[in-house]
């Protein structure tokens, strides 16, 4: 059993080989250190990424239309394509995979409140735009936008937490109005929450049906955005966006090839792509951190067969006097555990230290646009886990010297230099 004369025993072995121990804990702490680095960039990359498509559903499907650029059954190129109902037809009624759908239609204005105001954009959508683009309006700060005020063509509007502090300052503005530059005045009945927007200026919203009424004169919309369902390939995307096409040239008597007639971004299928990439880079960061991690067991191996060498003598004088095979395992097990668990330990310190600064390094720097890097943190479970991995395999290390230590005849032991 361990006890403190082992442990003394351990350390004073230790302090005689200062610069070797220091050495052999450097390996295994590098190790460890060097993996948490490179799994915390590894999240961090995914995690920029990933935030990227936070304002929005991750299987989400947009549609612009474009311009002809080749003749077509005797049509002429160069022909503008113009969403109408018959296209959110198409899309909510007629094609299967869809889940939620809104149109969009943009308009700038200019908002005023008394003697307040400012120039924004009002987006025209329906009450589905809350799931796709993932809108929230939190507790105590109104509603979105429902399906009465679509069907009824209510002038209501929901506003940013930034347009409430410009127009209203410290009011609450849930049910006045704001004045657009057209004379029509919005009550407003929700506030979102615009932490997930990278606009500096994030716009308004109210309902399509309204906007095209004022801004359309009642006809048509800029774009379609829908969230599909049950296309979890990307041979599936791919098959679903081509059928799409088919469909929507069809509808506007337009080439199927021509891509410039018909724009189409497709989040479901960038995620995929992107997902692929990380897994890669994860596999790659797995691999260079095991290295580092394997480099520092090999160290503690041949600094425990070292040991054991140099050692030899006074291992023959211990089995002489009537040390047994097992009491002589125990100390060599015992110091290769001690030096990889402490230098594995400090290495993980280190390591979560380095890469948790980053990070609020990063958040206190923060940026409202797009990012490619953030939150460059490593689950604490996974760090917990390849530490203790350390350990072990540094146990294991450490056995195959300490067998050939019990093995050692006590004789030739002490002729031993």
């Amino acid at each position: 059993m361990f006890d403190f004369d082992s442990l003394r025993e351990i350390l004073s072995t230790i302090s005689k080989n200062k610069l070797r121990t220091f050495l052999t804990g450097l390996a295994v702490a590098w190790g460890i250190f060097m993996l948490i680095i490179l799994l915390g960039a590894g999240n961090g990359l995914r995690n920029g990424v990933t935030s990227n498509f936070s304002n929005r559903a991750k299987n989400l499907v947009t549609l612009w239309p474009g311009w002809t650029s080749m003749p077509y059954n005797g049509l002429p190129s160069n022909r503008n394509i113009k969403f109408d109902h018959k296209d959110y037809d198409l899309i909510r009624n007629k094609t299967p995979e869809v889940e939620y759908v809104s149109v969009r239609i943009f308009q700038n204005t200019t908002l005023a409140n008394g003697n307040e105001y400012g120039a924004w954009q009002l987006i025209g959508v329906t009450e589905e735009a809350a799931y796709i683009r993932n809108i929230e309006v939190k507790s105590g700060e109104g509603r979105f936008l429902n399906y009465m005020d679509i069907e009824n063509r209510r002038k209501v509007i929901v506003i940013s937490p930034d347009i409430k502090k410009v127009l209203f300052k410290d009011e609450d503005p849930i049910g006045k109005y704001v004045i657009a530059d057209n004379n029509t005045a919005y009550q407003v009945v929700g506030i979102y929450d615009d932490s997930n927007t990278f606009s500096n200026n994030p716009p308004a919203y109210i309902p399509f049906t309204t906007a095209q009424m004022l801004y359309n004169k009642g006809w048509g919309f800029g774009a379609i955005d829908f969230t599909v369902k049950g296309l979890n390939t990307t041979e599936k995307n791919e098959k679903f966006i081509e059928r799409l096409r088919e469909r929507m040239s069809k509808l506007h008597n337009f080439d199927p090839t021509d891509r410039s007639a018909l724009y189409i971004r497709n989040t479901a299928q960038e995620m995929m792509e992107a997902e692929s990439i990380f897994s890669v880079i994860t596999l790659f960061i797995i691999v260079i951190g095991v290295s580092s991690l394997l480099a520092g067991i090999v160290g503690v191996g041949n600094i425990m067969l070292i040991t054991v060498k140099e050692r030899t003598r006074e291992i023959g004088i211990r089995k002489a006097i009537g040390a047994t095979p097992i009491s002589v395992l125990k100390l060599i097990i015992f110091e290769s555990i001690l030096i990889t668990s402490v230098a594995g330990y400090l290495g993980m310190v280190v390591g979560i230290a380095v890469t948790e600064a980053v990070s609020s390094a990063m958040a206190s720097g923060g940026s409202d646009g797009p990012t490619v890097f953030k939150d460059p943190t490593v689950d604490l479970t996974t760090v917990v886990i390849a530490t203790v991995a350390l350990v072990i395999a540094g146990t294991v290390a450490g056995l195959i010297p300490a067998l050939k230590a019990t093995k050692v005849s006590p004789i030739e032991a002490m002729r031993a230099e």
